[in-house]
């Protein structure tokens, strides 16, 4: 409505014998019909041609805009008599303009920035079912105690009824390894490693020093985290 309020008042056309209302009305319809043959022509080339590089399908849009929009606006013009017939602009001026119009579309929407695609939301683990409402500290590692299992956070320790196997299968789709029979820990809280008389420990982010065995430390290896 701004760019049509914009052309009416610039009058590019020369419409003398029209109102301001009528201009108005004529330069809505003209942006409207652009805009939606702008978007036609766009669909199209995304559905012949998805593969083709940025700049080809640029232009093929430019050259469709043209080719729809120049008979569209000498329609209009005829039907809406603005300016008179002897002074309507021929069809290469009016080609002229459906090309600025399509090159200047896509000039713009190339220049702004498009609408920001929110991030898929990752399932939670099943095991946070298990603890506190509304649960969102960064889980640790796990760690088996009597018949339970510990599932210590960066923020302290919530304690589950549960199978050591069961918790771990409930950890995904986080990802971590077991580094010996009685813990786990997620790969994104190890920070380091230590070896000390021929022994081998992650230090997690938190400081907690977990032992690695001899069972699990060719997987750790293999892993690339030892």
């Amino acid at each position: 409505m701004f760019l049509s309020l914009l052309a009416s008042i610039s009058d590019p056309f020369g419409g003398h014998g029209m109102s301001f209302g009528q201009r108005f009305l004529f330069w809505l319809l003209v942006l409207g019909v652009a805009g939606g043959i702008a978007r036609l022509s766009h669909a199209v080339v995304e559905r012949h041609v998805p593969g083709a590089a940025l700049l080809r399908k640029d232009l093929l849009i430019v050259i469709l805009v043209t080719l729809l929009f120049t008979p569209a606006l000498w329609v209009l013009i005829r039907l809406l008599a603005m300016p008179t017939a002897d002074a309507a602009p021929d069809m290469w001026s009016m080609a002229r303009y459906g090309t600025i119009f399509a090159s200047g579309l896509i000039i713009l929407r190339r220049g702004l920035p498009g609408p920001a695609e929110p991030e898929p939301e990752l399932p939670q683990p099943r095991i946070y079912k298990r603890l506190p409402e509304g649960f969102s500290e960064q889980i640790l590692r796990l760690t088996v105690r009597d018949h339970s299992v510990d599932v210590v956070t960066d923020q302290g320790v919530h304690t589950i009824r549960s199978r050591f196997g069961d918790a771990i299968d409930e950890m995904a789709p986080i990802t971590g390894r077991c580094t010996h029979r009685s813990h786990w820990v997620t790969e994104a809280s190890i920070e380091s490693v230590e070896r000390s008389g021929g022994k081998i420990h992650l230090r997690l982010i938190n400081g907690d020093l977990i032992p690695v065995s001899r069972r699990y430390r060719p997987g750790l290896e293999e892993a690339g985290i030892i």
